[in-house]
Parts: structure tokens; C-alpha cells; sequence
């Protein structure tokens, strides 16, 4: 554990972002949302284009084109580099609310400490749903769709933009709409999305099945 613990900080402290991608029977998802997002984040933090094209470097060694894995791309402005990890989804049935006004994670950063805390205030559930403002954003590992009956809605102010929600919305499978947490009553279930768990992947969530008991991360007034 500790190994595990000090290759993460030398990760967060050599690359500051990174992206995960779904290889499924050796195939690898979502790239074009990758590259856009990829190419985004490095122009807004490094101010130039990145020096190395993402559908040039995923190549996927043999030994993991049988099965789910997890494809991880650490950057920064100098250097990347690339792991594959086998992938189970996760079963999720039960969120809980939590409040932090200050966040910011418009970016795939390594360091996810922030969210990491949050996580941590589930209680008995199995994830957070964060509030920002007031409005529902993410959970800790996913953007959310929510279903009121006749269509997915999904937060308008998610905290990262996720290359899966991206997609959906491109194809016109959901919509993006302000959502407050006083009003998931209107929905009558909710399901994660991300790179590696797509909209039909995973289980739907119950929305009794949400605290509503928001509890404030001891931040949430002050500084990222």
C-alpha cells in the first residue's frame, strides 16, 4: 500500500493531467472526445498544442485485447506515459449529497484531492453527488444522467466536461438542463457516466436511493 501510495504522489507531482480510455476487445473508445478534450486542456494550461498525437500512442499490446481494461495517459508539457489495467464496473446503488461551493475541476487532473475528501463524507452510500451553487454537478468518479420520465437530462455545469457525456449530447441522447438538488424528486432514477462506464453499462440508481442530508465540505467557504 505504501508502494502504491508513493508511486501515485510521483505520478501527480511528474504529470499534471491525464485522460482514461475504455479498451474493449482491444479497441479503444471514444478517441475523437479524448483528443478533443486532450488537445484543450493543453492548450489552455501549456498555451501551445501537444507534441504527440493520442491515436498514435494508445496502441494496444496483445495481452490486453481479450476483455475490459483501462487505458491511463499521464501528460504533461514534456512527457507522457501510458498503463492498461484490467476493468470491473463498479456497482453503484446509493448516493449521497454533498455541498462544496469552491471546487474547481475543469480539468483532468492527476491530483484529485479535493474530490478524494469529498468521497470520503459518503457515510454508508457508495458515492457522493456534489452541489456547487446549488446545482447538481458530478459524483466523484462520473458525470450523471438523470430520467424525468421521457428524457435524460444531465447537469449544465458538470465539473468535468466527461468525453462520454460529450458524445451523447453530440448524438442528441440527452440534454443538458440546470438541475438543483431540490428537484431530483422530478427524476425517478439516475445512472453514471464516463469513459469506462457507458450509458447502458452499470445499474440505474433510484432516486429515494439519494441523501438528501447534504453534508458541507469543511472548504466549501474558502480556497481550492
Amino acid at each position: 500500500m505504501q508502494k502504491a501510495n508513493t508511486a501515485n504522489s510521483l505520478t501527480k507531482f511528474m504529470y499534471r493531467l491525464f485522460e482514461t480510455i475504455r479498451i474493449s476487445g482491444g479497441n479503444a473508445g471514444n478517441l475523437f472526445w479524448h483528443r478533443q478534450r486532450l488537445e484543450s486542456s493543453y492548450r489552455a494550461l501549456f498555451g501551445k498544442a501537444p507534441g504527440f498525437e493520442l491515436e498514435e500512442i494508445v496502441s494496444v499490446p496483445p495481452e490486453f485485447r481479450q476483455g475490459l481494461f483501462r487505458c491511463r495517459v499521464d501528460y504533461n508539457l514534456h512527457r507522457w506515459k501510458i498503463s492498461f489495467t484490467p476493468y470491473l464496473i463498479p456497482g453503484i446503488s446509493s448516493l449521497k449529497l454533498v455541498e462544496d461551493n469552491t471546487i474547481d475541476y475543469r480539468f483532468k487532473y492527476t491530483d484529485r484531492s479535493r474530490l478524494d475528501r469529498l468521497f470520503s463524507l459518503r457515510g454508508p452510500c457508495d458515492d457522493v453527488l456534489i452541489v456547487k451553487n446549488g446545482l447538481i454537478t458530478d459524483t466523484s468518479i462520473a458525470n450523471v444522467i438523470l430520467w424525468d420520465g421521457t428524457q435524460w437530462h444531465t447537469p449544465s455545469m458538470p465539473l468535468l466536461q466527461g468525453t462520454c457525456r460529450a458524445r451523447l449530447l453530440s448524438e442528441g441522447r440527452i440534454i443538458a438542463s440546470d438541475i438543483r438538488a431540490a428537484d431530483l424528486r422530478s427524476f425517478s432514477k439516475i445512472r453514471l457516466i464516463n469513459a469506462l462506464r457507458g450509458m447502458n453499462d452499470g445499474n440505474d440508481i433510484s432516486t429515494s436511493h439519494i441523501s438528501e442530508e447534504s453534508a458541507e465540505h469543511p472548504d466549501s467557504t474558502g480556497h481550492n
